[in-house]
């Protein structure tokens, strides 16, 4: 809320330093993880893209505009699935399977999302948090990859079950907030009980020099920029410990 989106191109691009960064450490490491990348960052930057594809990755899609599917209508949802896919085909040479919404906003009020991604030719999706959230969130959603009616199948964000609870773990700010023992100790926990866990992070997150815009609280300040010096330190020595892979779901 703090950059409209018609001011973005005046703003110096920095995710593909951040990616710099993230890419070396999967290479380091020998693990290949799937990208959900925006149709806006592959309109003025495909050759990251291409950087992304041919290292090995899997190239999936983040939707257009970084537009919560709550602020969308039908109709401009699926212009932005449909766009981005088609984009992103075409940049990567892959055929892309997966899609996450911002700010994980399929929910409840959102789920006729899911029959439009598998009109559009998306073989799974990866939106689904199932934890309550002041945000987002289907608490009561399945912790297992599913699939639903429509055949789509859904991979969730990764949830520890914990007296009765619901904790989200292993990405963005709970990766960066939680002691690394404790983020370890969830996913063996959650690997226990037969379910992959789900790592998400975002190439802002390597970047602890990005500027800080006005405008915005102190308490959102401090959420989005907690943690920020570890993060590919942290990275680095969990994908030692466990073994990683693309989703590809539908494959």
């Amino acid at each position: 809320g703090a950059i409209p989106r018609e001011q973005w191109d005046s703003y110096p691009l920095r995710v593909e330093r951040n990616m710099d960064t993230v890419l070396g450490i999967f290479d380091r490491a020998g693990v290949r993880g799937t990208f959900f990348i925006l149709g806006w960052v592959t309109e003025r930057m495909p050759h990251l893209v291409r950087r992304i594809a041919e290292a090995g990755h899997e190239v999936a899609s983040h939707g257009w505009s970084h537009a919560p599917v709550w602020k969308l209508t039908p109709e401009a949802f699926r212009s932005e699935v449909s766009r981005s896919r088609k984009l992103l085909e075409d940049v990567s040479g892959q055929a892309v399977l997966g899609y996450r919404a911002p700010t994980f906003s399929v929910i409840t009020s959102t789920l006729w999302a899911l029959d439009i991604l598998a009109e559009e030719g998306y073989r799974y999706d990866s939106s689904i948090f199932p934890v309550w959230h002041d945000a987002y969130g289907i608490p009561d959603a399945p912790l297992t990859i599913h699939r639903h009616s429509n055949g789509l199948w859904e991979l969730p964000m990764s949830v520890l079950e914990f007296r009765n609870a619901r904790l989200p773990v292993a990405g963005g700010g709970y990766f960066r907030l939680y002691p690394r023992t404790i983020t370890e100790w969830a996913i063996r926990r959650i690997n226990q009980a037969g379910r992959p866990t789900v790592i998400y992070l975002h190439p802002w997150e390597f970047d602890p020099d990005q500027p800080k815009p006005s405008g915005v609280s102190t308490a959102k300040l401090l959420r989005h920029r907690i943690g920020l010096q570890r993060t590919g330190a942290r990275l680095a020595r969990v994908m030692e410990r466990f073994r990683f892979a693309p989703a590809q779901i539908g494959t």
